[in-house]
């Protein structure tokens, strides 16, 4: 037997009103994600399609997905909705980001994201429950 007393680990203790936890490496790259992902449709929306409707979908498609995200996956987030349809929207926005490289013609670049987005979401989506 040891000496030493029964220690059960506790949470870490929550921030003081007014202050964030600090951020990590995860936080980081999601956020690059993110931006990465909206800039991609934006780029798809002015590249796909011709004049007058490159512009419309060179702005809404990025727009509807800052609006997305802001509605539901930021930290910030306008519903606080269960993790799981949290996850799936942002999927979504992932997913579609994806698809625009293909349509594009950037398969490779598509599913390189595609796998870095969602590996990254999982490992954010998992400290996010725990």
């Amino acid at each position: 037997m040891s000496d030493t007393p029964h220690v059960t680990p506790s949470r870490p203790a929550e921030p003081a009103p007014g202050m964030r936890t600090p951020l990590s490496a995860i936080d980081v790259i999601a956020f690059v994600c993110e931006i990465f992902a909206i800039l991609t449709l934006a780029l798809w929306g002015f590249t796909a399609f011709p004049f007058a409707w490159n512009i419309l979908t060179g702005l809404g498609a990025p727009a509807l997905a800052i609006l997305v995200w802001a509605l539901f996956v930021s930290p910030r987030a306008v519903f606080a909705v269960h993790p799981f349809v949290r996850a799936i929207v942002e999927l979504l926005v992932y997913a579609s980001a994806t698809v625009a490289w293909w349509l594009m013609g950037n398969a490779w670049i598509g599913l390189a994201f595609g796998v870095v987005a969602v590996t990254v979401g999982v490992i954010a989506g998992r400290r996010r429950i725990a």
